[in-house]
C-alpha cells in the first residue's frame, strides 16, 4: 500500500507543468554569475594560458554553451535583465549606476525579481556579492525577496578593502559590513557556502555574482596605491610570478585562477552536503571582456570575438555559460542553440514547479528543451540598445546566423553572417540590402513594441 501510495505520489508530482512539486522533489538553483570574464577567457573556451580547472570540470560535467548572449553588454543592465528575466528596454534599468550607490536609481520596485517567485514555492533564498541594480530604501537585495545578502552594493571594488570610490561599500543585509581581512572572492564564496550549509534541508536559491574578474578603477584604492589587478599570491605563483609581478596580463589571469577556486569552493560545498545530484548549476558572465583603451589593463580575451563590453559586437554580448543539472542534461555536451541570459527566470521558475506572472511580458523562454538538445531555437531573434554616450549608441539584432548591429543612430547599419564570419568581419550591409532591410524593419518593430508595452517600467532616472 505504501510503494502504491508513492507511486502516486510521484506521478501527481510529474503531470503538468502547473502541478505542485513537492519540496524534497525541487531541484536547488545556484546561479554563479562572474564578472566580464571574457568568451576566450576561460580553458574550456580555448584558452591554453588559463589556469581554471575547475570551471573547466564543470563544463565537463554539464552543458557548455557555445551561443549564449547576455541581455545588455554593461553591469547594471546585465543584472537587472538576469534577474526579472525582461530586457533591459522593458525593466526599466537600460543605464549604468552612477557612483553614489544611495540615489533614486537603479531596477524599479515594481519589478519583480527571481527570489521573490521562488519564495512562495518554499524556497530560501541568499545573494553574495556584487549588487549594482540599486541600494536606495526599497531596492536593496533583503527588500527584494532574497533572505540574506553579504557583497558590495556598486559596480567594482577593491578585492581586500571592499573600496568604491573611497568608501567602504560592503553591507551584510543593509548595514556596513566588512570582508574580514578576506581577497573577495574567497569572502563570497564562504558565504554562500555557509547559507547553502544552514538550509540543506530544505530548496534553496543562491545568487553569487563574483565582482571578480572586473578590473580595478583608479577610484578604488588608496591614493598611493598601484591601480593592477589584484590577485591573492597564492594565485599568482601558480603561474610563476612573485606577489609584485608588474605583468598585467599574468595578474589578470592570477584574479581569474582566483576566481576559479572560488568556484571551486562552493561546487565543494555541494559535494560534501551531498546536493550535487539535486542542484541546478547555472555560471555565466554578465558580459563580454572591456577592451576600452588607456588604462593599460586591456589583457583579456574574447577570442575568436569582435571587440567586448559595452559593445553589442559580439564579444560584447556573447559570453561563456555552462549549466549542470545531473541526471537532466547531458554530461559534457556542447550546445549551439541560441540562448540569453534573459532564460534564467523561466527556467528557475519552471523546474521549481512555479508558473511566471501574468501581468507582464517576458522577454526569456524556458530553455531546457534546448538545453536538452531537443530543440536548435534557429527560428529565435535577439536585440539590444546600449547608451555608452552621445557618440556610442549601440543597437543589435541576431536573427538565425545573422547579425545586425551599429554603433551610433546616426551610423549605418552592419551586417554579417556569423556561420561564416564569427569575428565580423565581412560587412554585407551592401551585398544583401533586401535582408538588411528586413532585419531593419524587424528591429524598428520591436523597439515599437517595446515603447507601448503597458508593463514596460519607468526608468527611474526620468
Amino acid at each position: 500500500m505504501f510503494i502504491r501510495l508513492a507511486k502516486l505520489s510521484l506521478l501527481f508530482v510529474l503531470i503538468g507543468a502547473n502541478t505542485v512539486i513537492a519540496a524534497d522533489q525541487k531541484p536547488n538553483l545556484l546561479l554563479i554569475f562572474v564578472d566580464n570574464v571574457g568568451y576566450g577567457d576561460l580553458g574550456c573556451y580555448g584558452n591554453r594560458d588559463a589556469i581554471t580547472p575547475r570551471i573547466d570540470q564543470l563544463a565537463k560535467q554539464g552543458v557548455r554553451c557555445t551561443d549564449f548572449y547576455i541581455g545588455s553588454p554593461s553591469c547594471s543592465p546585465s543584472r537587472g535583465a538576469i534577474l526579472t528575466g525582461r530586457h533591459p528596454e522593458r525593466n526599466g534599468l537600460n543605464y549604468q549606476l552612477s557612483s553614489d550607490p544611495n540615489m533614486q536609481q537603479g531596477l524599479p520596485s515594481n519589478e519583480i525579481v527571481l527570489p521573490q517567485l521562488l519564495k512562495p514555492l518554499g524556497y530560501a533564498c541568499g545573494a553574495f556579492g556584487k549588487w549594482n541594480i540599486g541600494f536606495d530604501s526599497g531596492l536593496r537585495p533583503t527588500e527584494r525577496g532574497f533572505d540574506e545578502f553579504f557583497g558590495h552594493r556598486s559596480g567594482n571594488i577593491h578585492y581586500y578593502k571592499g573600496l568604491y570610490h573611497g568608501q567602504n561599500d560592503i553591507r551584510r543585509g543593509t548595514e556596513e559590513a566588512d570582508l574580514g581581512g578576506q581577497y573577495s572572492t574567497d569572502a563570497f564564496a564562504d558565504a554562500a557556502s555557509d547559507f547553502i550549509r544552514r538550509h540543506a534541508k530544505q530548496p534553496w536559491f543562491v545568487y553569487l555574482p563574483f565582482n571578480a574578474t572586473h578590473f580595478i578603477g583608479q577610484n578604488n584604492v588608496e591614493p598611493d596605491e598601484k591601480v593592477q589587478w589584484q590577485a591573492p599570491a597564492a594565485a599568482l605563483a601558480r603561474y610563476g610570478c612573485q606577489p609584485d609581478e608588474p605583468n598585467q596580463r599574468k595578474r589578470f589571469l592570477a584574479t581569474l585562477t582566483a576566481l576559479d577556486d572560488g568556484v571551486g569552493k562552493i561546487l565543494d560545498t555541494l559535494d560534501r552536503e551531498n546536493l550535487t545530484q539535486r542542484t541546478l548549476v547555472m555560471f555565466i558572465s554578465d558580459n563580454g571582456a572591456f577592451m576600452l583603451p588607456g588604462r593599460g589593463l586591456e589583457v583579456q580575451s574574447n577570442a575568436p570575438l569582435r571587440s567586448g563590453g559595452v559593445t553589442t559586437c559580439e564579444g560584447g554580448v556573447r559570453v561563456p555559460a555552462i549549466f549542470r543539472w545531473p541526471g537532466h542534461l547531458m554530461q559534457g555536451s556542447v550546445n549551439h542553440a541560441m540562448l540569453s541570459s534573459l532564460d534564467v527566470v523561466p527556467l528557475a521558475v519552471s523546474v521549481a514547479g512555479g508558473n511566471l506572472p501574468t501581468d507582464r511580458v517576458y522577454d526569456g523562454i524556458d530553455p531546457l528543451p534546448a538545453l536538452r538538445h531537443e530543440t536548435d531555437l534557429a527560428d529565435r531573434t535577439l536585440h539590444w540598445v546600449w547608451n555608452q554616450s552621445r557618440s556610442q549608441q549601440w543597437r543589435g539584432l541576431r536573427d538565425g546566423n545573422f547579425k545586425l548591429l551599429r554603433s551610433a543612430d546616426d551610423a549605418a547599419w552592419e551586417l554579417y553572417d556569423l556561420s561564416n564570419d564569427l569575428a565580423e568581419q565581412h560587412n554585407l550591409a551592401k551585398v544583401q540590402p533586401q535582408r538588411l532591410a528586413e532585419l531593419v524593419e524587424r528591429f524598428e518593430k520591436w523597439q515599437k513594441d517595446i515603447a507601448t508595452d503597458p508593463s514596460r517600467s519607468q526608468s527611474l532616472r526620468e
